[in-house]
């Protein structure tokens, strides 16, 4: 199971820290000022993990920090801690998603679209270039020169870049912060970088902060437990019923071998002890079978006696109805 790491730990590659940092609309303005190089002023305060979802039937996605600025650009940024294989589609997606809900129902005026940036920091160099930034925008392919205008702007930064080209100073100092945040030994020279430092050392000493995290990480902890009580219980039983078919498959087809191999039982001996074999086996899988069910029944009854009702116990052990009966028909009434 993963290890938990204290508040202190933590660096802005990790969501909770990143989250808490963005949603300070200071930290939010002079991040964007830095990765774009000009002055922002927001009009709305940053929103962490914000709901985007087209239809109540589709599948939803949490935008990591979403905010906007006086000129009404869409900023969506976020920091991904590990590789998942498919940013670029999935920051494809996270763009339509925001389009979809940027017009008011009846505006057929797509020029009142906003201009939107999606912007995504990687402590991995996702295309092996060794830039420090990766800025995708439409252009003709046939034409150079010819850029699309679209408004849509993707931007993927690497905290690894080496093309010092590719970044300005203030840039690179930051991306080395997103990863390093507890290098207390470096300095940095943009006052912006600094500023947003100290705001994150703040964070970090915050005791509704800190006591937030804990309970964000174990309610994961929890979801977590469930979930693998779920996947055990459902494996176990399709376990029971697998076996039990290849248990009958298994007599059926040793059957028919030791009749090809002896061509008949001549005596009833011979044909009784087929018989009771098959009945030892059949014996020893319900055995087999009581135990398992035993078992469930006495978890059940552990989590009553826990102070568990009856309806939580069923809901961690997803139990059948006649486990649930006999587990209450043992558990003592108050």
């Amino acid at each position: 199971m993963e290890q938990r790491k204290t508040l202190r730990e933590l660096t802005l590659l990790d969501r909770f820290l990143f989250n808490e940092a963005m949603e300070k609309p200071e930290n939010m303005q002079a991040v964007l000022e830095i990765i774009l190089g000009k002055e922002i002023v927001l009009k709305c305060l940053p929103q962490s993990e914000k709901e985007q979802r087209t239809s109540p039937l589709l599948r939803f996605v949490k935008l990591d920090i979403w905010t906007q600025d006086e000129d009404d650009v869409v900023y969506e940024i976020e920091a991904q801690k590990a590789n998942p294989g498919n940013l670029p589609k999935r920051s494809r997606y996270y763009q339509g998603l925001i389009d979809s809900k940027l017009l008011e129902p009846g505006v057929n005026d797509f020029d009142e679209l906003n201009p939107v940036f999606v912007i995504i920091i990687m402590p991995f160099d996702l295309f092996k270039k060794k830039k420090y930034r990766y800025t995708f925008a439409m252009k003709c392919e046939e034409v150079p020169g010819v850029d699309l205008n679209d408004g849509a702007v993707r931007i993927f930064l690497n905290t690894h870049g080496e093309d010092d080209e590719s970044a300005s100073p203030e840039l690179k100092e930051l991306l080395y912060f997103v990863e390093h945040t507890n290098d207390q030994g470096m300095v940095f020279q943009s006052e912006k970088v600094n500023r947003i430092r100290k705001s994150v050392r703040s964070i970090q000493n915050n005791e509704e902060v800190s006591l937030r995290y804990m309970q964000e990480w174990e309610e994961k902890l929890m979801y977590q437990r469930m979930a693998r009580q779920e996947g055990l219980e459902e494996g176990r039983k399709e376990g029971w019923k697998i076996g039990r078919e290849e248990g009958r498959k298994e007599g059926r087809k040793e059957g028919r071998k030791e009749g090809r191999e002896e061509g008949r039982i001549e005596t009833r001996k011979e044909m009784q002890a087929v018989i009771d074999e098959a009945e030892r086996r059949q014996q020893e899988a319900e055995h087999k079978l009581n135990n398992a069910r035993e078992r469930e029944i006495q978890t059940f009854l552990n989590l009553l006696e826990n102070g568990m009702s009856q309806e939580e116990a069923q809901g961690i052990t997803n139990s059948e109805e006649d486990i649930v009966r006999e587990a209450m028909k043992q558990f003592p009434a108050e």
